[in-house]
């Protein structure tokens, strides 16, 4: 079992003293990785009504994901960097596959790339990607990115994309670089089996969580791969939770084959940087019962 923390994007500010101040923490904690959510613009609900009660919005701070881990690659040494998760499909193919390709260098193959396809059409809007047709293209993109990585030189020429006799430089030191994915529709388990490095589930572990693992599981068999290769990892949620709560969380998806945990310490009313690291401390100390 692997452990880590979320980086508290929407309530660290924008002071890169207290970014830098957690990144060491968790890394001088004994943490295993650093996972960062996405996202580009916020809506402003006033404007934008259809939006129903959305996770993030105007007000939230988001910090552009692979910039901020070119700054936590120089400022760390050991743990991941996990993108939990970059919305692909609303992104240049060919220029996060740069990105995260630099990332990989400049951290030493430290990269994990949680992709998934999103929930706002404000932002596709805004950077001129189409919202509607993200979870095909999204397979594409995976298509494409790993070419990249793993060949100098590159002919592609898919439904999206067309690139000829181009490719990266420098390529990443992981080829390829483990893409996980997210989300628990079925035919995004059935993409996670087929194609996907591993899972990260929104959900607790229950009768239908066992029901998808066994969808990715089976998915992969049917691709001729090994579904234990396939990592599943979870974020359990301090909000509106405590550790005795989570630990037991975490005891059940181990059962389910899960392999890494993500605290998130958002939305629980901690005010200050050092009161996030005191509770991923206490985390720490919880999931020693565990054999971490």
């Amino acid at each position: 079992m692997r452990i880590g923390a979320v980086f508290p994007q929407t309530e660290i500010g924008a002071d890169p003293g207290p970014i830098r101040e957690f990144a060491e923490a968790v890394e001088n904690l004994g943490f295993d990785g650093l996972m960062v959510y996405d996202h580009v613009i916020g809506a402003d609900t006033e404007h934008h009504p259809e939006l129903d009660d959305p996770f993030y919005d105007i007000d939230d701070c988001f910090h552009e994901i692979l910039v901020l881990f070119g700054y936590l690659a120089a400022v760390t040494r050991r743990i991941r960097l996990i993108t939990g998760i970059v919305i692909l499909p609303q992104r240049q193919t060919v220029l996060v596959a740069k990105q995260a390709a630099e990332v990989d260098v400049l951290s030493g193959g430290r990269l994990t790339l949680g992709i998934g396809i999103g929930w706002n059409p404000v932002e596709f809007e805004a950077l001129e990607e189409d919202f509607h047709n993200r979870g095909r293209r999204s397979e594409e993109q995976i298509d494409v990115m790993r070419a990249l990585w793993t060949k100098k030189l590159v002919d592609y020429q898919g439904r999206w994309h067309h690139i000829r006799g181009a490719g990266l430089n420098p390529l990443p030191v992981q080829r390829p670089i483990p893409i996980w994915i997210g989300g628990d529709a079925y035919p995004v388990l059935e993409r996670i089996g087929r194609i996907g490095d591993g899972w990260l589930p929104l959900m607790v572990p229950d009768k239908d969580a066992k029901e998808k693992v066994k969808a990715i599981h089976d998915s992969a068999r049917e691709a001729g791969r090994d579904p234990s290769a396939i990592e599943i990892a979870v974020v359990p949620h301090l909000a509106g939770s405590n550790l005795n709560d989570i630990v037991d969380q975490i005891r059940e998806w181990q059962a389910l084959g899960a392999t890494h945990f993500y605290l998130d310490t958002m939305r629980t009313g901690l005010g200050t940087v050092s009161e996030h690291i005191e509770a991923i401390k206490s985390f720490k100390k919880v999931t020693e019962k565990l054999g971490n």
